[in-house]
C-alpha cells in the first residue's frame, strides 16, 4: 500500500494534503480487502461499518464491501459510544475499520466480536481537527487497515450484486433507521450512471477535477464521492471545510465539480472582497447542492459570483434525486428547489391522503427513479408508517405551482436542518428528559443566519430544582454527538400545552420564526 506526493503528470486518483493513490491503487486495495473480509467471514447481506473522515480507506472499504454483495455502514464521527453501539448492534457489523483518533472516543461502545481495524490519522486531518499525537498513533499489537490489506491475496471472483451503502438516517422516535435497499440489477446501475451524468454531471472526462469536503458518512456527499470514484475522476479530499482554503483549492486544482450545502455559501460570501478575488475560480463547472433550502438572496449572490454553473437538487436518502434545477431556473424561479426529474413522482397531499389543488400546501409524498426498493433495517414497521402507494415523505410540506416548480414552506415533523445536518428534537428530548431536575421539555429549530436552524432547547424544571443551560449542555454533552446540543437553553415554570397534555410547541417556535420573517 502506498501513498505518494502527487506530481502532475499521476494518473486519476486522490489527492489528500500531500499524498496521493492513483485510483488503480485503491482498487487493488479494496481487491486484497475483500478478499480479507471473505476470509473473515463475510459476504452478501452482511454490513462492514467505517467511522472514517474521508480518506483512502474510505474508498477502499466502500469497494470492498461493495464487492461482496455488503452493506458499507458509514458512522457519523461526531457520534458518542452509546450511539455508535447502537448502530453497530443495529446492522450487524462483523468489522469496524476506524481512523485512530476517532476510535478512541467510542472504544467502549465497540461491541464484542466486532473485528476492529485502525487506520493512522493523516497528518491533514490531524492538523485541520487539532488532533493530538497521542491519539494520530496505532498502538502495538492492534490491527490496522494497511496490515490487513497487505497480508492477504485479491478476492478474483466475480463481484456480487451491489448493495451499496446503508445510511443511518434519524427518526421522530430519536432512534436511526439504516436505509436497506435491495441489491440493484445492472440496468438500474446504469441507469443511476446516467441520472448522475444529468443531475450532478458527473461522468467519465479526464477534465472533471471533484472537491470533496462534506463528510461521506451523509448519504449525499457518500453518493457523489463513490460516484466520482466508479468514473475514476480525479479528486482532491479537503479535511475539513474552510472558506478560503476551498477557494485555494479550486486555484490550485482547477477544481470543476463540487457538492456543497447552502452554509458553505454563507461562509464563502462573507469572506472580504479582496480575498475573493485572490483565487482564480474559472475552472468551476458545476456545482451541485441540497440537503436544505437555500435562501433565494445567497443562491443569486452565488451565481453572480461563480456564474451559472450552481445547481440544485431535492431529494433523501429512501429516494435520491427526485426534483433539480440549474441556475437560470433558480433566477427564474427564486426559491424553489425545482421541478420533478424523468422518471420521479411526486404527490402533495391533505391530512386524508388526497391530492391537494395547486399552489396549496400540503405534504410532499416522492419516488425517485431507479433506486431499488428500500426498508428501514429491523423495522419495516418504520417503512409502511411513511408510505403513501409506492411514494414515501420525510416529512416535508409545500406547493407546486402552475409551471411545475416545487417549493417548501415548512416541515410537517419536527426535524431540524443546521448546515445540512438532519437533527431530530424527539432523541435530544429522550435524553434531556431524563435529566435530574427536568419535570418536561421541547426542542425545537429556530432561525440561524449561518447554519439555517439551530436548536433551541425550552425546559420545565422540576419544583426546587436548581438547574441552569451549562448543566444542561453538560448532560447531553455526555449523551449526544456535540452538535446536537443546544445553544439556547430557556427554562419556564409551565411550559404552554394543548388540552390533551402535550406541549405545544408551535406556540414556543413561532415567535423566532415571526421575527425573521420567514418559516424554514
Amino acid at each position: 500500500m502506498t501513498a505518494d506526493s502527487m506530481t502532475s503528470d499521476r494518473a486519476p486518483g486522490v489527492a489528500a494534503g500531500e499524498r496521493f493513490r492513483s485510483w488503480a491503487e485503491i482498487q487493488a486495495n479494496a481487491a486484497r480487502a475483500a478478499g480479507g473480509f471473505a476470509r473473515l467471514g463475510l459476504g452478501e447481506d452482511d454490513a462492514i461499518a467505517l467511522m472514517l473522515r474521508n480518506d483512502f480507506a474510505t474508498f477502499e472499504v466502500n469497494m470492498a464491501a461493495s464487492q461482496l454483495g455488503a452493506y458499507a455502514v458509514p458512522i457519523n464521527w461526531h457520534f458518542t459510544p452509546e450511539e455508535a453501539a447502537y448502530i453497530l448492534a443495529d446492522s450487524g457489523a462483523k468489522v469496524l475499520v476506524a481512523h485512530s483518533d476517532l476510535l478512541a472516543g467510542i472504544e467502549s461502545g465497540v461491541p464484542a466480536g466486532v473485528t476492529v481495524l485502525v487506520v493512522p490519522t493523516p497528518d491533514e486531518i490531524a492538523t485541520a481537527y487539532g488532533v493530538p499525537a497521542e491519539r494520530r498513533r496505532v498502538s502495538p499489537g492492534v490491527a490496522t487497515w494497511e496490515a490487513f490489506v497487505a497480508g492477504g491475496a485479491p478476492r478474483t471472483e466475480p463481484p456480487k450484486a451491489a448493495r451499496g451503502s446503508m445510511i443511518y438516517t434519524s427518526g421522530t422516535t430519536g432512534r436511526p433507521k439504516g436505509v436497506r435497499r435491495q441489491p440493484a440489477s445492472p440496468e438500474q446501475q446504469m441507469l443511476l450512471a446516467a441520472e448522475a451524468a444529468k443531475y450532478w454531471g458527473l461522468k467519465p472526462d479526464p477534465a472533471i477535477v471533484v472537491l470533496m469536503n462534506g463528510p461521506m458518512y451523509h448519504s449525499a456527499p457518500a453518493a457523489y464521492g463513490m460516484s466520482s470514484a466508479r468514473h475514476g475522476l480525479h479528486m482532491v479530499l479537503q479535511p475539513r471545510f474552510d472558506a478560503e482554503d476551498m477557494l485555494r483549492l479550486i486555484d490550485e486544482h482547477k477544481v470543476s465539480h463540487m457538492h456543497i450545502v447552502p452554509t458553505m455559501f454563507v461562509r464563502l460570501l462573507r469572506l472580504p472582497d479582496p480575498v475573493k478575488r485572490r483565487y482564480d475560480v474559472a475552472s468551476l463547472r458545476w456545482i451541485v447542492h441540497g440537503a436544505a433550502p437555500c435562501a433565494p438572496a445567497v443562491k443569486r449572490q452565488m451565481i453572480d459570483w461563480w456564474g451559472p454553473v450552481i445547481t440544485e437538487y431535492y431529494g433523501a436518502t429512501e429516494t435520491g434525486v427526485v426534483v433539480w434545477h440549474d441556475s437560470h431556473e433558480a433566477l427564474a424561479k427564486p426559491g424553489t428547489v425545482g421541478r420533478v426529474v424523468p422518471g420521479a413522482d411526486l404527490r402533495i397531499v391533505d391530512e386524508q391522503g388526497r391530492d391537494v389543488k395547486q399552489g396549496e400546501v400540503g405534504e410532499i409524498y416522492v419516488r425517485g427513479p431507479h433506486l431499488s426498493e428500500f426498508t428501514y433495517n429491523n423495522d419495516d414497521a418504520k417503512r409502511r408508517e411513511v408510505a403513501l402507494g409506492d411514494l414515501v415523505t420525510v416529512g416535508d410540506v409545500g406547493y407546486q405551482d402552475a409551471d411545475g416548480y416545487v417549493y417548501l414552506c415548512d416541515r410537517k415533523r419536527d426535524m431540524i436542518i443546521s448546515g445540512g445536518v438532519n437533527i431530530y428534537p424527539a432523541e435530544i428530548e429522550s435524553v434531556l428528559i431524563q435529566m435530574p431536575g427536568v419535570r418536561d421539555c421541547a426542542v425545537f429549530g429556530i432561525p440561524d443566519e449561518e447554519f439555517g436552524e439551530q436548536i433551541c432547547a425550552h425546559v420545565e424544571p422540576q419544583a426546587g430544582a436548581a438547574i441552569d443551560a451549562a448543566a444542561v449542555r453538560a448532560w447531553l454533552g455526555q449523551h449526544v454527538a456535540r452538535y446536537k446540543v443546544p445553544k439556547i437553553v430557556e427554562f419556564s415554570a409551565a411550559l404552554p400545552r394543548e388540552d390533551s397534555g402535550k406541549i405545544f410547541k408551535r406556540k414556543l417556535r413561532a415567535p423566532y420564526w415571526e421575527k425573521a420573517g420567514r418559516s424554514i
